[in-house]
């Protein structure tokens, strides 16, 4: 049988790709190391490697003393070879996260969103604002990954409705694209959470698991056999919308914070609590923080009762065995209120689920944007060098 003409091309990139993915999270390596990982002989690494740094995707980084005879070399991956950004896009503010190939942020930048009404127009000026703070070109972009509170349909890609960001509609993405290039996607902002905890996180190793957001709004990513769930819709982990015993059902559901369980967990509810228990706190996660450098439990405990009604609920249906609390509450309360969440659920809920407070730095949005962008930017950049 003869054989096919592509496959040699196609190893070639094969092995092309499994020595970038090495040499980004081992690296710098040498030709020796790389060969050894790779399976792949001396005289095949040194020609991969000879391929890859003709085409400007690694250098060497410096040399490793060895036994009688010369330095090796050292390779890595060259960083300025693609950047990704990454956005989390608020009523108040647009934030831009831009990173380089191996995953390093170069800079963050924080602007004002204009009036609004113009999406595009808002993001065009955020990202060029963060491309010249890092002093790069912006068709050095290869992705770009914004973050939304919206409900973003995974059929289309289009943001179905964001009751916080009007002009975040239908066709605003297609407008992006056209400005930006087709590598621009729109994703959930939880679900973004949950990308960001299973990569620098609480879920590192776990494959299935559930992050609560508990803020200004309640959400919920959700992580299945390591991939997101979004649903048929989208509306997979709109958990504000969960139907709670004592709350009332939503009698208009184009009003968010008429969801019952976003009425038993909400601002004004935690607020409310708050005040009851002598708390004092402008805003509600100045109010948990200030309860747990107190050591008031009281409060804590009921706060921690709240949220478990919506763990339990989740609990139950996807048996998740990891629960995030993430959010302003979820990081306000830390390892102390997700402890009393745990138990809280123990009590109710047959499945007994770890609950662990938020583990990313920074932003968690935009962690989880870089995260989605340099996914994939990788898969262009890496699956491309032959």
């Amino acid at each position: 049988m003869a054989q096919s003409p592509g496959t040699p091309r196609l190893l070639r990139r094969l092995n092309d790709r499994s020595a970038l993915e090495l040499l980004l999270s081992d690296g710098p390596l040498t030709r020796a190391e790389l060969g050894e990982l790779t399976g792949l002989s001396k005289v095949t690494a040194g020609q991969l490697l000879a391929r890859l740094e003709e085409r400007g995707l690694v250098e060497v980084t410096g040399e490793r003393a060895g036994g009688r005879g010369p330095n090796a070399a050292l390779y890595g991956v060259v960083p300025s070879s693609a950047y990704v950004a990454g956005l989390d896009i608020l009523p108040e503010s647009i934030t831009v996260g831009v990173a380089d190939i191996t995953g390093k942020i170069v800079v963050e930048v924080t602007v004002d969103p204009l009036d609004g009404k113009d999406p595009v127009k808002a993001v065009l000026n955020a990202v060029q604002r963060a491309c010249n703070s890092a002093r790069i070109a912006q068709s050095q972009l290869r992705s770009f990954v914004i973050g939304t509170r919206g409900v973003v349909d995974p059929r289309t890609g289009e943001v179905r409705f964001s009751m916080d960001l009007p002009g975040w509609h239908v066709g605003v993405l297609a407008s992006l694209r056209r400005t930006l290039g087709a590598s621009v996607i729109i994703e959930n902002d939880v679900n973004l959470v949950a990308l960001a905890e299973h990569r620098y996180g609480a879920g590192i190793g776990q494959d299935d698991f559930v992050v609560i957001w508990a803020g200004v709004g309640q959400g919920l990513g959700v992580m299945l056999g390591g991939r997101l769930h979004r649903g048929i819709t989208g509306g997979a982990g709109e958990i504000g919308w969960l139907p709670v015993p004592g709350e009332p059902l939503p009698t208009d559901v184009s009003r968010p914070t008429s969801g019952s369980f976003q009425r038993l967990v909400g601002n004004e509810a935690l607020g409310g609590l708050a005040a009851a228990h002598g708390i004092p706190g402008r805003t509600v996660p100045e109010q948990i923080r200030t309860a747990v450098a107190r050591d008031a439990t009281a409060y804590l405990e009921d706060v921690a009762t709240r949220l478990a009604v919506g763990v339990a609920a989740v609990a139950v249906v996807l048996d998740p065995g990891l629960v995030v609390l993430s959010g302003d509450v979820g990081k306000a309360g830390g390892p102390l209120l997700a402890a009393m969440v745990e138990q809280a659920v123990a009590r109710v809920c047959p499945s007994r689920p770890s609950v662990q407070a938020t583990r990313v730095a920074g932003n968690p949005v935009l962690r989880g944007a870089l995260v989605a962008a340099l996914e994939q930017a990788r898969e262009q950049v890496f699956s491309d060098t032959v």
